[in-house]
């Protein structure tokens, strides 16, 4: 990891566009990668090769996935011809924890144990192998929990006392309407339920259309109170707000 200065960068990238953010990333970082699930990761990828072809890139696999969005990975592991590292939850976890509560327990008591298992700490293992990482958050996405996070940050769920995480969120700035302007304009591949009425893509229990004048993480855990559309990717957005 570079010596990087974190506060001369926050300023330098504020209310920036995605380009400039990118190349700060990756001409500051070898050891980064971007974390891909859905239309905003792909036009990162689209992006970042247009600056270096060694991306690193990983998606989680949760086991629960639609069909259609194990079909969308390969699209796009072929189209750009790059490698997709697939993060799966692991069985000493899963397993008891599915023998004990069944697969749809979160309907009942919330989704954060089974995202847990099934995201966070899957993730939480790439991410202590890596200095920084790159991720598609936008402000538009959720005025509770993303409207006043950094272009660049220390993140502050993932990172440790001997290892800082650097996160670099490149679309904060966009529209949901910028970032599908960009993907017409650059055929960029896209999840095929998106034409169903899906807007937001989880995994698929916890997944459903969204009515027109909706927000689009309304598909997200419907079933939960609108505090707690995170499912603990980017907990540091909670865990400093309460600061």
């Amino acid at each position: 990891m570079t010596d990087f200065d974190l506060p001369h960068y926050q300023a330098q990238l504020k209310d920036k566009k995605p380009m400039p953010i990118l190349k700060v990333a990756l001409e500051n970082f070898d050891n980064i990668a971007i974390s891909f699930s859905g239309a905003e990761d792909v036009v990162l990828i689209d992006m970042a090769l247009k600056i270096r072809r060694d991306i690193q890139v990983f998606s989680l696999d949760t086991g629960r996935l639609h069909p259609e969005t194990y079909r969308f990975i390969e699209k796009v592991r072929t189209h750009y011809n790059i490698d997709i590292e697939l993060l799966n939850p692991d069985p000493a976890e899963l397993e008891p924890f599915v023998k004990q509560k069944g697969l749809f327990s979160f309907y009942e008591d919330g989704h954060q144990e089974c995202c847990g298992i099934r995201k966070v700490s899957p993730l939480k293992r790439k991410l202590a192998q890596l200095d920084a990482w790159i991720t598609g958050q936008r402000k538009d996405q959720s005025q509770d929990t993303r409207s006043d996070i950094p272009e660049v940050q220390l993140d502050t769920a993932f990172s440790s006392e001997d290892r800082p995480l650097i996160k670099f969120n490149p679309l904060l700035n966009w529209r949901s309407s910028q970032v599908w302007d960009y993907i017409e304009a650059w055929q960029v591949p896209y999840n095929e339920l998106h034409q169903h009425g899906y807007i937001s893509i989880g995994c698929e229990p916890c997944t459903r259309p969204v009515l027109p004048n909706q927000h689009e993480r309304a598909g997200r855990w419907w079933w939960e109170g609108e505090n707690k559309k995170e499912c603990g990717l980017h907990a540091g957005n909670i865990i400093d707000k309460k600061k």
